[in-house]
């Protein structure tokens, strides 16, 4: 049997009940201080697309810029495509994720891997002739 997941003694549909003044206190300083200052116009407009994809009225995709919202208990269960600078990564809202920042979960840099060294990147490379 799978652990129920549980943030500070409240499983997540106890968590879905509370206000975001009460959830506020049950998380860390930085996001409480984000949560109690308010939204900011993107992400008052995203919350309410995320309000309309939990009551299935919403058939696109959820995609936001705001990396910086706080993952809400009504977020559960939702993939919400945020993007990284380049293109949108989708990201699946687990009850473990609450709490943190949706930035947190879609990386912006990614490995660097480089080949062979090109022509004339060094004096043996075959390139430039050495006088």
């Amino acid at each position: 049997m799978a652990k129920e997941f549980k943030l500070r003694g409240k499983i997540v549909e106890e968590l879905k009940q509370m206000s975001i003044k009460d959830f506020a206190k049950l998380i860390p300083a930085r996001q409480r201080r984000s949560l109690t200052k308010g939204f900011t116009a993107a992400q008052k407009s995203l919350m309410v697309r995320i309000k309309e994809a939990n009551q299935g009225s919403r058939k696109k995709p959820v995609k936001t810029h705001c990396r910086d919202l706080v993952i809400l208990p009504e977020m559960v269960g939702l993939t919400i495509h945020v993007h990284r600078g380049k293109d949108f990564v989708p990201i699946m809202i687990m009850p473990e994720m609450l709490g943190h920042y949706l930035g947190e979960f879609s990386l912006t840099r990614g490995k660097v891997s480089h080949s062979a060294p090109g022509v004339g990147a060094t004096k043996s490379s075959g390139g430039a002739k050495a006088k």
